[in-house]
This record gives C-alpha cells, sequence and structure tokens, in this order.
C-alpha cells in the first residue's frame, strides 16, 4: 500500500509536534508519576480540535485515520497518555459509524467529535480477553428495555466517561452485540481503580452491571446487532495503537541520543563508540520500518481496505510497531546505564509503556494469529 502526506496532514504534524514540546512534555512525568487522570490536558486536545481528526466531514473532522496516526505519533514521543486521550476518545467511534443507526450516529458522534462528551469500550473480561466467545454478561430482552448483567476488567476511561460501549451476549440468540451503557444508570457501578506499570495516566477499571436497564435503541446497530461490523471496525483501528509504539520508540530514541552525547567516559563521548552508534543505528532502522508499515495501514483504511487484507496489515502494524517499542526502549535503557533505571530520568517510563503496547488490544501473538490465518488459513482446533 503506498501513501504520500498531503500538505494539510504535514501542518497537523507540524502543529502537535510544537504544541507537544511546548505544553505537553513539561507535564508527562507528573502525570505517570501521580496517575491522575490530566484533565488539562484534555482540555488542551479539545481547545485544538484534535478529536475531530478521524470523525467524517459531517462532524467536522477529516475522515483520515492517517491524520489521525501523525498526531498520536507527535503526542507519544513527549507523553504517552495524553496521545492515549485521543486514542480512547476515538474507540467506539469506530464501533458507532460502522454498527450504529443513523439515530444513534446523530445522537452520540457530535459531541464525542467536539470533545463534550467521553466514552470507553469495554469487553475484556476476567476469563475472556481475546477470547470473544467466551464472554459472561448478558443482555435479556424486557419488553423495549434490555437488562444487562455482569462484570468487565480493564475498562480504560470508565471512571470519567459519560457512556460505555460493552459487549454481550444476547440470551436469546447466544450471540454478542455492544449496548450504549450511560454511566449514570441504576444498577450500573465502577471498581476500584488498577495500579498498572503504564499507561498510568489514564486509568483503567473494572465494571458491574446490576440488572441495569437499557432501552432497546440503546443495542448498537437495532436488533440486527452488526457485532461483524463492529470487529472489522477494531481492525482498522489498530493502526492507532502502531502510532502510540511508533511515537514512544521514536521518543526513547531521542531521550537517548541526548544522553549518550552529554557522557564522557573513558577519555571520549559514550556516543564516540562504535557500539552504541551500532545500537543507535539499529534502533533508527527499526523506527523507520514501523512508521512506513503504520503510515502504510492508515492509508489502507483511508482508502476503503476491508476484510482479510486489511486485518492482515493492520494486525502486522499493530505487532512489529509495539515489539520495535519495545526493542528500542530496552536498548534505550541499556544506553542510559544505572541512570536508566532511575526515576530522575525519563527513560524507564518509556520502557514501562512500551511493555503495555504488546499486551492491550489483542496481545501480538493475538495479532500473529490474525497475519498467519489470512496467509494460511483458519488452521484445526
Amino acid at each position: 500500500m503506498t501513501y504520500s502526506l498531503t500538505d494539510e496532514q504535514i501542518a497537523v504534524r507540524d502543529q502537535v509536534r510544537r504544541v507537544a514540546q511546548e505544553r505537553v512534555a513539561a507535564r508527562a512525568a507528573e502525570i505517570d508519576r501521580s496517575a491522575e487522570y490530566p484533565q488539562d490536558m484534555f482540555d488542551l486536545l479539545r481547545e485544538l480540535g484534535l478529536f475531530t481528526l478521524p470523525f467524517p466531514p459531517e462532524h467536522g473532522g477529516s475522515g483520515s485515520l492517517l491524520s489521525a496516526v501523525l498526531a498520536i505519533e507527535e503526542l507519544g514521543r513527549v507523553c504517552y497518555n495524553t496521545a492515549y486521550l485521543l486514542l480512547v476518545q476515538w474507540a467506539p467511534l469506530g464501533a458507532i459509524l460502522a454498527g450504529g443507526t443513523p439515530e444513534q450516529k446523530q445522537r452520540l458522534l457530535p459531541d464525542l467529535a467536539a470533545g463534550w462528551t467521553r466514552a470507553a469500550f469495554s469487553l475484556t473480561e476476567p476469563q475472556s480477553g481475546s477470547d470473544v466467545a467466551g464472554i459472561r454478561t448478558r443482555a435479556r430482552r424486557d419488553g423495549d428495555n434490555y437488562v444487562l448483567s455482569g462484570s468487565k476488567i480493564w475498562c480504560t476511561n470508565a471512571g470519567v466517561a459519560d457512556f460505555i460501549m460493552v459487549g454481550c451476549k444476547v440470551e436469546a440468540s447466544d450471540e454478542v452485540s455492544f449496548f450504549i451503557v450511560e454511566t449514570d444508570r441504576v444498577g450500573f457501578s465502577i471498581g476500584a481503580k488498577e495500579d498498572k506499570m503504564g499507561a498510568r495516566g489514564v486509568p483503567s477499571y473494572a465494571i458491574y452491571l446490576d440488572d441495569v436497564r437499557v432501552p432497546r435503541e440503546n443495542r448498537l446497530g437495532g436488533e440486527d446487532g452488526k457485532f461483524k461490523d463492529v470487529m472489522e471496525a477494531l481492525n482498522q483501528s489498530r493502526p492507532l495503537i502502531a502510532a502510540r509504539g511508533l511515537g514512544l520508540a521514536q521518543g526513547a530514541m531521542d531521550h537517548a541520543v541526548v544522553f549518550i552525547k552529554d557522557r564522557r567516559a573513558f577519555g571520549q563521548q559514550v556516543s564516540d563508540f562504535q557500539g552504541v552508534r551500532w545500537i543507535v543505528a539499529d534502533m533508527a532502522i527499526q523506527i523507520e520500518a514501523a512508521r512506513h508499515l503504520t503510515y502504510a495501514a492508515a492509508a489502507a483504511v483511508d482508502a476503503g481496505m476491508r476484510g482479510g487484507e486489511m486485518a492482515r496489515l493492520a494486525a502486522s502494524a499493530k505487532c512489529f510497531v509495539s515489539d520495535t517499542a519495545m526493542k528500542v526502549a530496552t536498548d534505550a535503557v541499556q544506553l542510559f546505564g544505572a541512570a536508566g533505571i532511575s526515576n530522575e530520568y525519563p527513560i524507564n517510563r518509556y520502557f514501562r509503556d512500551a511493555k503495555v503496547l504488546q499486551i492491550i488490544e489483542g496481545t501480538n501473538q493475538i495479532q500473529r494469529n490474525i497475519v498467519a490465518r489470512n496467509i494460511i488459513g483458519a488452521g484445526k482446533r
């Protein structure tokens, strides 16, 4: 898949890069340390109009996933958590666009694009992460309503969300469907905040549904459910996950290069040792390959690619780029030496955040399964 950046996309990239350096970078360490939701960063992103980027033009956006990727990459270079604010705002977007009824789109998308409402997406349960078929949360039809019962874990953004897209099994059919659950509904509650290793500034929670009653209009896509359409939309959002890894890797290398150029050992700059220079060269090569794969995957979404080919490309991007982020962050810590494990320096934050990316939004082992399935076939069970 070929791509080229438009003048408008380059302008977005340059603007976000400038804002990231001038207004975001100084907050990154404190956001990670406190693990408190950075409302000031959310307000900044809303002020800049960045939430609109991947939304269709009728909702004020560019309709371009590649533009969204550029914004996440630039923010992620200095603050993983601020970049994450964009992603969690966009997580329900693809689901609503792919599976929502016209009424649901009109009701939810304008305020989500403007940043006046916040949302979350919840699929994972204690016994089923990537195994969607193992979902136990139930939706029972009761007249003009559905009654939802069950629990979820790792629901990121639940603490500030106005509504959550919750995956449930519908009792009548045993099929998985998504429901729009406003967080002020009776029977809905949020558990304790997870004390996470990385991605600490955008908290994750368990959520509980104790006979939560929602109108049938809150079933995404109406009575058809549109589950397959929503899962296809998740494939299309994976370049955004890759963009987080890309920004993280670039930021880790940036910090490492500054550090080794400022340090001396055995009578010379650390950056002059050949072994050190090779490490940096490998970082740069891997990041450049990751960048092209990420941009190509996002451009493919914008060009309308769908189905198995899109699933394979998106999974490849998520897997390769997050593995690259982990490798680059690990090597960066090594270049920092003992300073790399000190909280005085930012590089350990990049290391912790990189590990998170190899696990969330479908582990990299699951991504490899997707790639293999679309090359070889489904295989036997």
